[in-house]
This record gives structure tokens, C-alpha cells and sequence, in this order.
């Protein structure tokens, strides 16, 4: 067996990435789940990128035009009049891209494990078999703990964290959602509560499940409403390179993973669309310059990350009184952008009385983010 390219995991970036290959090359799919979806992931992507990347509609189950954001003493409210972002399932978004795969021509290999490379050949295994599959070029978009990249001597700088998340049954706003900053509840990273309707939500962390476990108190969501429980890993981070030879990595296998957030769905397939153009000069090292925007975005979230981890809770307060004004609120509200989250950033931090208060809170979020 011989392919054009065989892509190894077929997650968002994978199945995206299949479609966009179909109609120019040979192309197959391994992945290692026998069904699609399980991965603990709250789904949010950002309206106009959904409709960029021509995702299916059937995927999302919810729409969202604002946010609460909360810190432990105070909190401010961000809103538009038509949806920002969409909640989407993650197991009908993949199975319905690879059913548009399949349909051109891509082919799939269900519940099948990379083992390795052999002699220029995938090897695979399924169903107790052992299988060699050649291809021009080999794609590993197999997750944050990718085989395909271990196979390739990438080397990682990264910080890895667990992440939990619940769906649990209670009272919320159906179209907003909620961004919790507390360091008393969790000094790693921040709380949300994604809703999937007025009576359920998605509720989740990094770090630790003490620390899901206190939110949901603070929250007061009952652990008897729990209806569904995922937990999963993320890494924040470089991991190098993204080609090696004839081999090249996609997704979280990459880290194309925000940093600020966690998301990695968009950066996944925006540099599927970088991958693909390389693919089709034949020039696969010119893939990491064509997704140089996403190692920009990358950048600018670590820098964030570094500035959150330093920060204490009192000195976020300080920066909650700054975000929460009607200055500040005008700015998001009129040009925060939910996925270039270095648009957002530039837009505060060009409005002088703004940058000065930030400036008086912490000098590094100059340093660092300008």
C-alpha cells in the first residue's frame, strides 16, 4: 500500500487537513480510537473562523455573544449583539469531517496504533495485525503525547498540565460564558462555564481536580448533577521541529495549542491549510514559515502565561478594575478579535491612559506584551 500523504490521528487538525489534501493527492488516515470524539475538549471556536474554515454546521450546539469574567472580589461583563463563538461537539465535529473525507476518496484506518517508522514505511498496527504503509509524506497529527513525534526525535519545551472538565446540570445564561480568575482556587490557570443550554454546561480547569472540585463549590454546582466527566493533558510550549525529512507535525503533536486558553482547534487547522500549500510546491520545509502567524500567536500566549504566573491575585484585582472599565469594555467590545488574541492585546495597549494603569500594576505586561 502507497499513499501521496498518510496522516496519522484523526482529530480536527487530521480530518481538516484530509479534506484539504483529497482532490490533489492519495491519502489515508490512521487513527487510533475505534470511534471519533472522547477527548476532553469544551469546544469553543470563535465565530468568524468557523465560518473561514467552512466547518460543519451540524457540529454546533450552541452559540455565544458574551462573557462574565470574574476574579474572587469583583467582576465585569463583555458583550456583542451576535454570536462570537460557537460551542461545538467535538465527536460530530470530527466524525462529520472525516465523512466529507471519505467521501473524497480519503481512506480510513479505524482503531489502528503507529508503532513507528521502518525502513521509510508507517508501521501500524490493527486488530492484532501488523501492517507497513509507504507514503510520499507522512503527517503526525496524533495529539499533545504524539508517537509520530517521539518517531522523529522532536525535542520539547513545554509545560504540560491536566486538564478536567464536566458537564453538569444547573441554571445559566445560555449565551455567555463564564471566565473565573482566582488564584485562592486555582493558582495554575482559569475556570470556565461553557453552556450547552440554560440547563447544562460545561465546566472545567487546569491543574489539579481539587481544583474543579472547589469551583464547583464556589459555583454551587452539585457533584450529584455531574453527567459526564473527561479529563485530559495540554501542553504549553515548543515543541521542534514541526518537519523532520519527509514527516511533519500538525496540531496538538505540535503544540499549536493557545497558551491563553488552552484552544488548539483553530491553530490546528490554520496551519492544516499552511501544510497543504507546502504540500503542494513540494517544499514541506516551507511549512513552519507559512504558519509563522500561529508561532506569533504561540509566542505572544507564553509571554502572557509568564506574566499570569508571576501575578499575584491582589495585582489581578487591580488589572479586573482596569479591564471592567467603560474605556477598557469599548475596546474589547469594539475590536477584540476571540481567536488573535494579539489584536486584542495591541488594541488595549494603544490607548495611553489604559497602558498607563497596566504599566502602575506590573511593568512586565509592557515587557513582555508590546
Amino acid at each position: 500500500m502507497k499513499y501521496d500523504v498518510l496522516i496519522i490521528g484523526g482529530g480536527p487538525a487530521g480530518n481538516y487537513l484530509a479534506n484539504l489534501l483529497a482532490r490533489d493527492f492519495s491519502v489515508a488516515v490512521v487513527e487510533k480510537k475505534g470511534a471519533f470524539g472522547g477527548k476532553a475538549c469544551t469546544g469553543i471556536i470563535g465565530a468568524a473562523n468557523y465560518e473561514r474554515l467552512g466547518l460543519p454546521e451540524e457540529a454546533v450546539i450552541n452559540e455565544l455573544r458574551g462573557a462574565v469574567f470574574y476574579s474572587r472580589i469583583q467582576s465585569f461583563e463583555i458583550e456583542r449583539k451576535t454570536s462570537q463563538a460557537y460551542l461545538v461537539d467535538r465527536k460530530a465535529l470530527e466524525k462529520s469531517l472525516a465523512e466529507r473525507a471519505a467521501r473524497r476518496g480519503v481512506e480510513y484506518y479505524m482503531a489502528t496504533t503507529f508503532k513507528g517508522f521502518r525502513n521509510g514505511k508507517a508501521v501500524l498496527q490493527h486488530l492484532g495485525e501488523t501492517l507497513e504503509v509507504e507514503a510520499s509524506f507522512y503527517v503526525g497529527a496524533d495529539g499533545v503525547n504524539s508517537a509520530v513525534a517521539k518517531a522523529i526525535g522532536a525535542r520539547t519545551d513545554a509545560e504540560f498540565l491536566s486538564g478536567y472538565e464536566v458537564e453538569v446540570v444547573g441554571e445559566f445564561r445560555k449565551d455567555f460564558v463564564e471566565v473565573w480568575v482566582n488564584k485562592d482556587m486555582n493558582g495554575d490557570f482559569f475556570m470556565w462555564v461553557a453552556p450547552v443550554n440554560e440547563g447544562l454546561a460545561r465546566v472545567g480547569t487546569l491543574g489539579s481536580i481539587e481544583a474543579l472540585n472547589r469551583f464547583l463549590r464556589v459555583r454551587m454546582l452539585k457533584p450529584t448533577s455531574i453527567v459526564e466527566f473527561k479529563a485530559g493533558s495540554v501542553g504549553f510550549g515548543w515543541r521542534k521541529p514541526w518537519v523532520r525529512g519527509n514527516v511533519a507535525l500538525l496540531g496538538d503533536a505540535a503544540l499549536q495549542i493557545k497558551p491563553t486558553t488552552a484552544g488548539g482547534i483553530v491553530f490546528g487547522m490554520l496551519c492544516a491549510r499552511a501544510l497543504r500549500e507546502a504540500l503542494m510546491v513540494g517544499k514541506l520545509a516551507e511549512y513552519e514559515r507559512l504558519c509563522r502567524e500561529i508561532r506569533n500567536q504561540i509566542s505572544f500566549g507564553l509571554r502572557f502565561r509568564k506574566i499570569f504566573r508571576g501575578m499575584s491575585q491582589e495585582n489581578i484585582e487591580r488589572v479586573f478594575e482596569v479591564l471592567g472599565s467603560a474605556e477598557a469594555k469599548e475596546v474589547i467590545e469594539g475590536q477584540a478579535d476571540f481567536d488573535d488574541h494579539v489584536k486584542t492585546a495591541k488594541a488595549i495597549l494603544r490607548r495611553p491612559k489604559l497602558l498607563a494603569k497596566l504599566i502602575r500594576i506590573s511593568p512586565s505586561i509592557v515587557r513582555y506584551l508590546v
